[in-house]
């Protein structure tokens, strides 16, 4: 087995993310510290915050056990007589980051006269059947499933449209992105009775098990690197073994440690496959978050910081040493930007907003979503994707074993034809795309592909830098969305 080849196994296991962040990205089951910089959490939306008592189990009859769901609303440009309904299908975090984040549902409002719901997903934010101490029984963490979580936004949304005056004739649109864009698909094609229409925003619903070659996600990210400098690509192939040289011995991780200005010393060669696995998530979460405009996603960026990293790596470089400093350069872009940072931490990451340990639990149970590399196409060391090791270390920390192939057996795999009224769109940039919906199926689930876009670009607020094509997405999805309101459910695209 390579190197690194096991921190490769759990990189997409997945974090995702919403909107201006879940989005989460990925985790897998291997968890570093993560930080987080709260872009525009102070937007200035107002909001106000309610609960609804839910049942812990939807689907059993013996359990009758019922836990706090948080949601937040805002009404203030809501038309009372049959306004559409805008609901945020909540993933793997905070409510209230995801509603502060998602711009393109608070500048839509206003324009559809909408109310605006974000809906909190069990098990994360202050939404805690059982409490924050539940992570510690399996007993108590297996209510945490996708199944569940829909049937709370589905239960939410019947109770909002029975008891809210003026919304009985509601039409209800979903929105998500990452996971949470997953989320906004499956509610569609599990409650169509419940939901109109969905916008599934970087939603990898294809990312399962067999249904795209474990290698895709690494080749996208690659390719996002490829378009800013081929010699940016060849530098980092190299980096690899240059690693895997200096980490061998005490005097070559000391001038690992020394030269990339780390805050604490590789001690041996495990330390150096960690520093590995840490640099293999930078490149993946730069391949995710390369926006056109200066963004703090996951960290304080310039805008496309893609091009920004590889600066210090577009020149051919013979000495090791001198492609280690030029790597430290190009890190630092991504974490320390700001220069307020004095060192780098290899057991940093981005983001603790979302909820790591319990995506992680998910990531071992129904998202089994593998990644692995070939070294060919793409500029990663290669690596196998072995399920059977995966599964033993989810058994070892949370004591549940994987269903490889539950999801697609759930949610329809790629025969979503009998669905509608869903918009997948996907930024070409972001390797969660690989296992996106590319191409249409039917003419009522349109596909938007931006080719300049990163994840979920479209759900962030309206920016000066977009390029065209995210303008475009927007005003496709604009389109669509007032003809599902008026009821106009024939092909769009």
């Amino acid at each position: 087995m390579a190197a690194n080849t096991k921190s490769l196994l759990f990189i997409c296991q997945f974090l995702l993310y919403v909107l201006s962040p879940s989005e989460a990205l990925y985790r897998g089951i291997n968890h570093h510290k993560h930080h987080h910089t709260g872009e525009n959490f102070n937007t200035g939306h107002e909001y106000k915050t309610a609960y609804i008592e839910q049942k812990v189990d939807h689907f059993g009859f013996a359990n009758d056990d019922t836990y706090k769901q948080r949601y937040l609303v805002a009404d203030q440009f809501w038309d009372k007589n049959g306004g559409p309904i805008f609901f945020y299908t909540g993933n793997e975090g905070d409510i209230t980051w995801f509603c502060n984040n998602t711009g393109f549902m608070w500048e839509l409002a206003p324009k559809l006269k909408a109310l605006l719901v974000f809906a909190e997903h069990r098990y994360y934010g202050a939404s805690l059947p059982y409490g924050p101490d539940a992570a510690k029984d399996p007993q108590k963490l297996q209510y945490l499933t996708s199944e569940q979580a829909l049937a709370d936004f589905a239960i939410l949304i019947q109770e909002l449209k029975a008891n809210e005056p003026g919304a009985q004739s509601s039409k209800v649109i979903a929105f998500g992105g990452s996971y949470g864009g997953m989320l906004a698909a499956w509610l569609r094609i599990k409650y169509p009775n419940v939901v109109d229409g969905s916008l599934a925003a970087s939603a990898p619903i294809w990312s399962f098990l067999g249904q795209i070659p474990c290698e895709a996600q690494l080749q996208v990210v690659t390719n996002s690197f490829k378009r800013e400098s081929q010699t940016c690509i060849q530098n980092i192939r190299k980096v690899w073994g240059i690693i895997n040289t200096m980490g061998a011995t005490d005097s070559g991780r000391a001038r690992l440690s020394t030269t990339l200005d780390l805050c604490s010393l590789l001690n041996t060669s495990a330390d150096a496959d960690v520093l590995k696995s840490w640099l293999v998530d930078i490149m993946f979460n730069l391949a995710m978050v390369d926006y056109p405009y200066p963004a703090s996603f996951l960290e304080p960026l310039p805008g496309w910081p893609i091009k920004a990293v590889c600066e210090p790596l577009s020149t051919k470089v013979l000495d090791d040493v001198a492609l280690i400093q030029a790597l430290s350069a190009a890190v630092k872009v991504y974490y320390n930007y700001t220069g307020q940072v004095k060192c780098l931490n290899v057991k940093q990451n981005a983001v603790s907003s979302l909820g790591d340990q319990l995506w992680g639990y998910q990531a071992c149970t129904e998202m089994v979503m593998p990644t692995c590399s070939n070294g060919v196409a793409d500029m990663f060391e290669p690596s196998t994707y072995n399920f059977s090791q995966i599964s033993d270390e989810c058994f070892k920390q949370f004591k549940v074993r994987p269903r490889k192939s539950w999801v697609i057996t759930e949610y329809l795999g790629k025969n979503i034809k009998t669905a509608s009224n869903i918009i997948f769109s996907n930024g070409l940039l972001d390797p969660w795309s690989s296992g996106g919906v590319l191409k249409s199926v039917s003419p009522s689930l349109p596909v938007i592909i931006i080719p300049n876009g990163a994840h979920h670009v479209d759900l962030r607020s309206s920016n000066p830098g977009d390029t065209p094509d995210i303008t475009k997405a927007r005003q496709m999805e604009e389109y669509i969305i007032r003809r599902w309101i008026k009821g106009d459910n024939s092909g769009y695209i």
